[in-house]
């Protein structure tokens, strides 16, 4: 028997404002939007990040007005605060292959890159419902939190970049026991299609031109110290390490959520939970866009 499932996970620590955080729906009984899915944050978290720095990069560069020259400023009369050393860079943004030969061009401010970001992800995702799915503001700003959320065992849903994926969490019940159904991994195959189709090498040149951006936004998150493109090969490093569960992946009810009856699952990260739950096919998809990403932002290949 199939069914509609409860919310997968019952610890709080998944729950923010009584909204699953990382997790596909919400348990009747209790009041709550829709039931829906964030599984495809894990590959838009990344993806988005490469395809809306192209795409802002691209629509800026044709609407941006010429530079202004600054009037030279008066020398500052006090003495600069001492810089506090910054953890040893382990990917610059420099060494990204092809990075010798981007071309330097007027960035937005960070304030002021929404509308941009929206247009031009949507022309270079070429897909209505994806656009849809994305936050009205603080686009660059929540993917920066998502990215570096997902290894952590919370995502707070006020730092999603793309709003929930309609449609209930879905179950079957057998013998031997209640598990995730085969069709459950259907729900998302449109949007892990939809990043797959993304090209991976000339959005990471345009992601090398936009890097500041990203960069002064994870600076705001509160590291001051911290370097994004560190984070980001970490992140996705930590996703590729994701275990890969032959079906049927059982699930155990604790109250009136679900969670995986496998203590090694339950015990994962909110990010590799997400992939798990996505179904095998749809994880392995995702891990092989992921390893173009990191491939084409470092030539090196993932840890082993």
């Amino acid at each position: 028997m199939t069914t509609p499932s409860k919310a997968l996970d019952p610890d709080p620590q998944f729950t923010v404002g009584g909204t699953g955080a990382d997790v596909a729906d919400i348990p009747s009984q209790r009041p709550a939007p829709r039931p829906s899915s964030r599984a495809p944050v894990v590959a838009f978290a990344v993806l988005a990040l490469v395809a809306g720095a192209g795409a802002v990069y691209y629509f800026w560069l044709k609407n941006a007005p010429p530079p202004s020259v600054a009037a030279p400023s008066a020398p500052a009369t006090t003495a600069p605060p001492l810089a506090q050393p910054r953890p040893a860079i382990q990917h610059p943004i420099e060494k990204t292959p092809g990075a010798e030969t981007a071309e330097a061009a007027p960035l937005p401010r960070l304030d002021d890159s929404d509308a941009v970001a929206r247009s031009a992800i949507a022309t270079i995702l070429n897909n209505d419902a994806l656009t849809r799915l994305l936050v009205p503001d603080g686009i660059v700003r929540h993917i920066v939190a998502a990215v570096d959320a997902l290894p952590h065992k919370t995502v707070a849903t006020q730092v999603l970049p793309v709003r929930s994926v309609s449609g209930p969490f879905v179950t079957t019940t057998t013998a031997q026991g209640t598990s995730i159904a085969p069709e459950n991994a259907m729900r998302y195959s449109v949007y892990v299609g939809a990043a797959e189709a993304i090209d991976t090498r000339r959005l990471a040149g345009f992601y090398v031109r936009l890097y500041p951006l990203f960069q002064q936004a994870y600076v705001e998150l509160g590291y001051p110290s911290g370097y994004f493109n560190d984070r980001l090969i970490g992140v996705i490093d930590h996703l590729l390490a994701s275990p890969e569960p032959s079906p049927p992946v059982y699930l155990s009810q604790s109250k009136v959520m679900y969670e995986f009856a496998d203590s090694t699952l339950e015990d994962l990260s909110a990010g590799q939970k997400i992939l798990v739950r996505s179904g095998l096919d749809n994880e392995r998809r995702i891990k092989a866009k992921l390893r173009e990403i990191r491939k084409a932002l470092t030539a090196e290949p993932p840890p082993s």
